[in-house]
C-alpha cells in the first residue's frame, strides 16, 4: 500500500485492530434473554391489575437489510416467541426505494417505528427524525455500554456524545466475486488487474456472456467502486479531498474518474448497467441463477453460502461449486486495491413513535440475539460487538476459504472508511459518476465540478 501520513497510518491501524476484535472475543449472554416471561405476564394484566388478554403492540420495521427470506423469518419468529406482547410489521424495500419512502413517510408522520440507515451522510440527513438512543442505552446496558461495540463503529456513530443509530453489523466494500467454473469454460482466470479485466471482459462478450456485472442504477455501488479505485491510486489524497484539504482536481483523483469512465467505454461493465439495481436485478443473476461470471459486491455477498435460499444454496454450495472473492489492481501497479469498512446497517428509532418502549426492546433484540443469528448463521455481516466471535456455521470449504480471504484483507489491506459524512458532496459525487458513465462529461470537468461542491460543503 502506498505511503501515508503518520497520523493517517495510526488511524487505519487502530481501525484494523478494533475491527478484528470481533473475530476473537468470547460471546456474552444476550441482554434480551430472560425478559419474555416477565414482559408477557405484565402485558396480560388489565389496568386494575387483574389477569386479562391484552392486544399485542405492533412495531413497523422498514429496511433494505436484512432482506427477505429465511434470515428475517427466523429473526421475526424468534423475537415474537420471546416477546409475545409485540408483533413486527416488516417492510423490506431495495435501498434507493427505502430512502425515498422514508423521506415521504417521516415528513407526513406515517413512517416506521424502527428503520435501517447507513452511517455517514445518510444518517445525518435524517437527524431531525431520529431518536437520541443514548439515554436508553445507558439505562439498559450501563454507562460503559460503548465498550461493547467496536471502536470503529462507535466513532462513526458518535455525535458529540449522542447516538442516533446503533450498529447491527460491519461490512467491507471493494470486492468482486467470480464464478471460477464459468470463467474456466472460456479458458479464463480470475483477473488481477485492470488490464486483465479489459481482456477477459472482451472474451466474455465475444462469447455472448456478461463481463463484470454492476447494478449502476444504485449510487452506493458506484461510490463503493470509485472509492476502491481512488484508494488504489492514493488513499491519502482520497480521504484528504473528502475532508476538503486536497483538491479533487489533483491528478491522482482525476485519474480515478478516468478509470471509472473507462469501465463503461471499454466494455468492462455490462450494457445497460445504469438501468438496473444491484438488489435484486443484478445479484440474482450471480447468486441465484448462476448465469453470469463476475459481479462487484462486498463481503456480505458471502452470505449466499448460508442464506437458506434454495437457489443460492444450489449455486454456491452445490457439488463442485467454486467461487472466488477478489480485489482488483485498478492502476496496474502490482498492488490490489484496499478495502473500505462500514457499519453496513445501523438501526434508528423514529422519534415520533407511539411505541418507544416496544421499539427499543426490538432494537435491543436485533443488536444482540438478532446479530448473533445474522452473523454466525447467515453471514449477513461481520460482528459490530466486541463480545461476538465470528464463527459461521454451515459454510462449504469454498465459503470458508473466501471468508478467510475477507478477514485477511480487512486486517492487512484496509484503506479507510466507506461512508462519507457530507450529504451534498456525496450527492455531487454520485451524480458525477453517473454523468461519467453516460459520457456526458470528461474526467477533468468532473473533477472541477466535484471540487466546487467540496469547497461549498459545510464541514
Amino acid at each position: 500500500m502506498k505511503k501515508k501520513l503518520a497520523c493517517f497510518v495510526m488511524t487505519i491501524v487502530m481501525i484494523g485492530t478494533t475491527l478484528l476484535m470481533g473475530c476473537s472475543a468470547s460471546v456474552k449472554t444476550n441482554s434480551t434473554e430472560g425478559t419474555a416471561d416477565k414482559t408477557s405476564a405484565d402485558a396480560a394484566k388489565t389496568d386494575d391489575g387483574s389477569s386479562g388478554s391484552a392486544e399485542p403492540v405492533t412495531i413497523k420495521f422498514q429496511t433494505w437489510n436484512p432482506g427477505e427470506g429465511a434470515a428475517w423469518e427466523e429473526l421475526q419468529a424468534d423475537f415474537e416467541a420471546k416477546n409475545p406482547e409485540i408483533k413486527i410489521d416488516y417492510v423490506y424495500m431495495p435501498y434507493s426505494d427505502h430512502i425515498e419512502k422514508l423521506k415521504v413517510d417521516l415528513a407526513s408522520g406515517q413512517a416506521a417505528d424502527v428503520f435501517g440507515m447507513q452511517t455517514g451522510a445518510t444518517i445525518k440527513e435524517f437527524r431531525d427524525f431520529e431518536m437520541d438512543l443514548t439515554p436508553r442505552a445507558d439505562e439498559s446496558w450501563g454507562s460503559d455500554w460503548q465498550s461493547g461495540y467496536l471502536e470503529f463503529c462507535m466513532k462513526l456513530l458518535n455525535e458529540d456524545g449522542h447516538f442516533y443509530g446503533l450498529p447491527l453489523g460491519l461490512t467491507y466494500a471493494g470486492f468482486a466475486w467470480a464464478d471460477v467454473n464459468m470463467l474456466s469454460k472460456y479458458n479464463l482466470f480470475v483477473p488481477k488487474n485492470l488490464d486483465d479485466l479489459v481482456k477477459i471482459s472482451k472474451t466474455l462478450r465475444d462469447n455472448g456472456q456478461y463481463p463484470l456485472a454492476i447494478g449502476a442504477k444504485d449510487a452506493w455501488i458506484n461510490i463503493d467502486t470509485w472509492m476502491n479505485i481512488a484508494n488504489d491510486i492514493n488513499s491519502e489524497k482520497l480521504y484528504s479531498a473528502l475532508e476538503g484539504k486536497t483538491s479533487f482536481e489533483d491528478s491522482d483523483l482525476v485519474k480515478s474518474f478516468e478509470i471509472w469512465q473507462s469501465l463503461f467505454t471499454n466494455g468492462v461493465f455490462q450494457d445497460g448497467a445504469l438501468g438496473v439495481n444491484m438488489y435484486n436485478d443484478t445479484t440474482d443473476l450471480f447468486q441465484k441463477e448462476g448465469s453470469i461470471p463476475m459481479i462487484l459486491n462486498g463481503s456480505w455477498a458471502g452470505g449466499a453460502y448460508v442464506s437458506g435460499d434454495p437457489d443460492e444454496a444450489k449455486v454456491f454450495n452445490g457439488d463442485g461449486a467454486n467461487h472466488d472473492v477478489f480485489l482488483i489492481d485498478w492502476n496496474n501497479d502490482g498492488k490490489s486495491a484496499p478495502v473500505t469498512a462500514s457499519v453496513d446497517v445501523c438501526l434508528c428509532i423514529n422519534k415520533d413513535t407511539k411505541n418507544a418502549d416496544a421499539a427499543w426492546k426490538f432494537m435491543d433484540y436485533m443488536l444482540h440475539d438478532g446479530q448473533d443469528i445474522l452473523v454466525n448463521k447467515y453471514f449477513s455481516y461481520c460482528p459490530s460487538r466486541t463480545d461476538l466471535k465470528l464463527n459461521v456455521a454451515g459454510m462449504s470449504q469454498d465459503g470458508l476459504d473466501n471468508l478467510t480471504y475477507i478477514c485477511d484483507e480487512a486486517e492487512n489491506n484496509l484503506g479507510g472508511y466507506r461512508e462519507m459524512a457530507y450529504p451534498e458532496l456525496k450527492q455531487k459525487i454520485s451524480d458525477t459518476l453517473t454523468a461519467l458513465a453516460l459520457g456526458s462529461t470528461k474526467p477533468e470537468e468532473a473533477a472541477k465540478e466535484v471540487e466546487a461542491a467540496s469547497a461549498a460543503q459545510a464541514r
